[in-house]
């Protein structure tokens, strides 16, 4: 994908939320995850929001975004990771 069709400008900041059943290590294992593709994430660039009865939890992970290839990564390897439910 040519960078000037993108709706994106890089480097930015970009928000993915991750839901998943709620966990001790939920959001441990997020940012671990997340550091793998952006070094400079830490817990500080994230919301954590637990849901109305507690059995889900809610994480908007900021990241500093430099490609589309690296957010598709992250996307990916979080969409597949077995405490993940949804990733958006």
């Amino acid at each position: 994908m040519d960078p000037k069709d993108s709706l994106i400008e890089y480097p930015s900041d970009f928000p993915i939320k991750v839901l998943g059943p709620t966990h001790d290590a939920f959001a441990a294992t997020i940012v671990e995850v997340v550091t793998g593709f952006d070094p400079t994430f830490h817990h500080g660039r994230m919301e954590v929001r637990p849901s109305g009865k507690g059995n889900y939890t809610g994480l908007t992970c900021t990241v500093r975004a430099t490609s589309r290839e690296q957010l598709d990564d992250i996307y990916r390897t979080l969409s597949s990771h077995p405490m993940v439910k949804i990733v958006l």
